[in-house]
C-alpha cells in the first residue's frame, strides 16, 4: 500500500527531519537517502522500518543538520599563514598595498585546505542515532496511520469481489441439478433416434450406466464445497484483521482459483462455464489487490 510519513526532531547536537515514502510491493524493499553517513547503514534503518512495514517499497529521507561545536573547528594556520605573506609580497611587488585589507583576509579563509571539513565518524553517530530512531519511528506511525485508511478502502473492495464470487457460486450450485437432467434428456433422445432409425433396442441398464458414468465425470461437489470453505477463511481474514494476513490471502486467491479452473473443466456446461469466467475474473481482481495487503 502506498503512504507518507514524516517526523521531526530537535536536540542539542542536532536537527533531525525524516521522511518515509511507500508503493505497492510483494516484498519490503528499504532504501535510504540523505545525510551521511545514513545512506550507507540502510541495514540498521530497515530493522527500525520492520517494526512497523512488512510489505512495499519505501524511501526513507534522512537529513541531519549538524551544530558545529568548538571541537569541530580546526584552522590550518600554518597553511593561512603561509598564504597571506604570498599574498603581501604579491601586492609589495605590484606596489599596491592598498589591496591587502580584510577583505583578503576573508577570502584567504576559503582557500583550500584552510578550514577544512571535520570528517565523520565511519560508524552511525552514537550521540545523533537516537535522535534519528525517534523521528523514523515517528515517521512510520504516520505512514501506517494512512496505510490503514487505504486499508480500510480496499478492504471493502475485496469483500464486494468476494461477494461477487459468492453470488456467482451459488448461480452454480443452482445449476447443477439441471445439467445432469439435460444430459438425461439428450441421452434419451438419442436413444430413441438410434431406435427408430435402425432398430436398435437399448435397455434400460445401460441407459442407466451412461448417465451415472457422466455424473461421475462431472461431479463438482467437492469443488464447490472447497472453494465455499476458501470464501468463508477469506471473509473471517478481512474482518478479523489477522496479523501478516497479506501471505494467507494470497494463498487462499491461488486455492480458490485451482478450484474455480477444475470446476469450468469438470461442468461440460455453458451456463456453469459463464459463471465461472465471472468467479475468474473476479479473483484476478482479488490476486492484484491482495498482492498489497500485509
Amino acid at each position: 500500500m502506498t503512504g507518507f510519513g514524516e517526523a521531526r526532531a530537535v536536540t542539542d547536537a542536532a536537527a533531525v527531519g525524516v521522511e518515509v515514502r511507500a508503493v505497492n510491493n510483494r516484498h519490503l524493499k528499504v532504501t535510504v537517502r540523505g545525510s551521511d553517513p545514513y545512506p550507507m547503514f540502510e541495514a540498521e534503518v530497515e530493522k527500525v522500518v520492520r517494526r512497523h512495514v512488512r510489505r512495499g517499497t519505501l524511501l526513507v529521507h534522512v537529513h541531519a543538520d549538524r551544530r558545529a561545536k568548538p571541537a569541530d573547528v580546526a584552522l590550518n594556520t600554518d597553511l593561512l599563514t603561509a598564504y597571506l605573506k604570498q599574498v603581501r609580497t604579491a601586492c609589495d611587488a605590484a606596489k599596491l598595498p592598498d589591496l591587502y585589507a580584510a577583505q583578503v583576509f576573508a577570502g584567504a579563509l576559503a582557500l583550500s585546505g584552510v578550514a577544512p571539513e571535520s570528517a565523520r565518524p565511519g560508524g552511525l553517530p552514537e550521540d545523533e542515532w537516537p535522535t534519528v530512531e525517534a523521528a523514523l519511528d515517528e515517521a512510520l506511525r504516520k505512514l501506517n496511520a494512512m496505510r490503514r485508511d487505504e486499508g480500510k478502502a480496499m478492504a471493502a473492495e475485496l469483500l464486494s469481489l468476494r461477494q461477487t464470487v459468492c453470488d456467482e457460486l451459488d448461480r452454480v450450485r443452482a445449476h447443477l441439478p439441471a445439467v445432469m437432467t439435460d444430459y438425461r434428456q439428450r441421452i434419451l433422445d438419442r436413444v430413441r433416434q438410434a431406435v427408430g432409425d435402425a432398430g436398435v433396442a437399448v435397455s434400460v441398464d445401460h441407459l442407466i450406466r451412461e448417465v451415472a458414468l457422466f455424473a461421475d465425470r462431472t461431479d463438482v461437489a467437492e469443488e464447490v464445497t472447497r472453494l465455499a470453505a476458501h470464501l468463508d477463511q477469506f471473509g473471517g481474514l478481512l474482518r478479523t484483521g489477522d496479523d501478516a494476513a497479506g501471505r494467507k490471502l494470497e494463498f487462499l486467491v491461488q486455492e480458490m482459483g485451482r478450484e474455480a479452473n477444475t470446476l469450468g473443466s469438470k461442468a461440460g456446461d455453458v451456463t456453469v462455464s459463464r459463471h465461472v469466467f465471472e468467479i475468474k475474473a473476479a479473483l484476478e481482481k482479488v490476486r492484484e489487490l491482495v498482492q498489497n495487503v500485509e
